[in-house]
């Protein structure tokens, strides 16, 4: 299948986010798509697929002007998209989800379960994903539904594939086994649309490459001729000099100590601290247990055993509005279920973990809650119309901005930050790492757990590496390396 999209424009309101964007898509190849986050590349696909309507340009798909009407007429016509933020029904079965809307039934019009299971299995099989197909798919971690949602678009048969950050939450070996598939599909015809911001996977898979920013394509070109400090050059309109801002960090006292952790079955005796104006970087695979250590740290989840320190007294935390009050924070991985109000506007997102402040007296000081959301706005540079926008209409990178925002506000001694740029832009990570440089100088502790590698080196001070939740190792800045960690994260010393 060959697309072709010419002079496309959108506007939401006053807000112009496309403005004559041309985009080509040849028939088995993987174009990836980039550029920051707001550019419009998420509006462009969802144009294509038919859940948003072009105010101006033209479609062809095979030659044929076509528009869809909507994504699930876009899907029978052989498009699919792996949204950025998973399209996943908790309460249903992992089969139930893999068939919803699309159920196989006999001739007497009951259920065909054993011919769904079958499909679903060799689907399964081709990806080298072993999930029970009578599981609750909530249950899963990110990673599964992730891959759940990948096997879903693949047994629709389609031909035209879009896939955005489809690897923000999948192991090596995911990753791995994803990029096979990919060139599998390649090898059949089939077309793939790749959003990332992982420049390395982008080099690694795809054969051409188009370039967005501020609503207008820049450059397409094919990956061979070009390379990382031109397609950054171009997403931002100015030079990257380095990717992670250089860091001279003044470590302070001990402010937060865990002793001999435990969650029976999830993780065990894992001590560690961290200092004040310190980055701990905290490694490992999918699954290791690094997220379940903090939300209990943060007391989402109950630990059976262990003592938390802070500021040398032991204190229980039980609930997070305990960990609230003795100074932590914490920025969840899953920004859209846990860490924002979705139909929230970004004032009241901001302003709830500080309503207290704003309100001695009970009664919100309106004056001072809009200066502080404009004050952090404007440093945190989020893109919007006003304080009053929708944060279910932001761009992912803007919504994790405000996720960061919010929690800046309470003032912390600690904060834990879970995978801080997933889903975020080359530029929008440098400013993320600018401002965790700011908040270590201020004397702020932050733990860092981050699947990114590169990330985890760049930015920490000191690393722990987790296996199967215990603590498998720690190594300083100086002697730690991609291969030293991932020896570790997979049960090595």
């Amino acid at each position: 299948m060959r697309i072709e999209m010419s002079n496309i424009h959108k506007a939401f309101g006053k807000n112009q986010v496309l403005t004559g964007v041309d985009f080509v898509l040849g028939e088995g190849e993987v174009h990836a798509l980039m550029g920051e986050n707001g550019a419009g590349k998420s509006t462009l696909m969802n144009i294509l697929t038919g859940l948003h309507e072009r105010d101006q340009g033209t479609i062809l798909i095979n030659g044929t002007e076509t528009v869809f009407s909507n994504p699930k007429e876009a899907e029978q016509n052989g498009i699919a998209f792996i949204h950025q933020e998973l399209n996943i029904w908790p309460d249903m079965t992992v089969l139930e989800n893999l068939f919803v809307g699309k159920e196989l039934r006999t001739k007497f019009g009951f259920l065909n379960s054993s011919e769904m299971k079958a499909l679903a299995k060799k689907q399964f099989d081709k990806l080298s994903v072993s999930i029970p197909l009578d599981q609750e798919a909530g249950r899963c971690s990110v990673g599964q539904q992730q891959m759940i949602e990948i096997a879903k678009a693949l047994m629709a048969n389609a031909e035209v594939i879009i896939m955005d950050e489809p690897t923000a939450a999948l192991t090596e070996r995911e990753i791995e086994k994803l990029f096979e598939v990919i060139d599998s599909l390649r090898t059949e015809g089939v077309s793939i649309v790749y959003i990332s911001h992982r420049m390395e996977e982008i080099f690694a898979i795809c054969d051409r490459i188009t370039v967005m920013r501020d609503g207008k394509t820049v450059d397409t070109k094919p990956i061979a001729e070009t390379h990382f400090d031109e397609v950054v050059r171009k997403m931002v309109g100015r030079e990257l000099t380095e990717r992670f801002p250089e860091r001279n960090p003044t470590l302070g006292e001990t402010v937060l100590e865990v002793k001999k952790a435990t969650r029976n079955g999830v993780f065990e005796d894992v001590s560690f601290s961290v200092r004040s104006g310190e980055i701990l970087g905290i490694a490992g695979l999918l699954g290791a247990g690094r997220t379940e250590i903090m939300r209990a740290i943060f007391g989402l989840d109950p630990m059976d055993a262990g003592e938390i320190w802070i500021n040398g007294q032991k204190e229980v935390i039980k609930t997070p509005h305990q960990a609230v009050k003795l100074g932590i924070g914490f920025i969840t991985e899953d920004r859209k279920d846990e860490g924002l109000v979705l139909d929230f506007s970004i004032r009241e997102n901001m302003a709830l973990p500080n309503l207290f402040s704003f309100a001695p007296k009970g009664l919100i000081n309106q004056k001072s809650e809009q200066e502080f959301v404009d004050m952090l706005i404007k440093r945190l540079m989020i893109k919007a119309e006003s304080a009053e926008t929708s944060v279910k209409n932001l761009s992912g990178g803007n919504q994790q901005k405000v996720v960061i925002a919010k929690w800046i506000g309470i003032g912390p001694k600690v904060l834990i930050l879970d995978e801080p740029t997933r889903g975020v832009d080359v530029g929008a990570k440098r400013e993320i790492y600018q401002l965790m440089n700011e908040l270590t100088y201020r004397g702020v502790a932050i733990i860092m757990v981050s699947s990114e590698l590169p990330e985890i080196l760049g930015m920490s001070d000191r690393v722990l590496v987790v296996h199967e939740g215990r603590i498998r190792g720690e190594l300083a800045k100086h002697e730690a390396t991609q291969e030293k960690i991932m020896k570790l994260a997979t049960g090595g010393k």
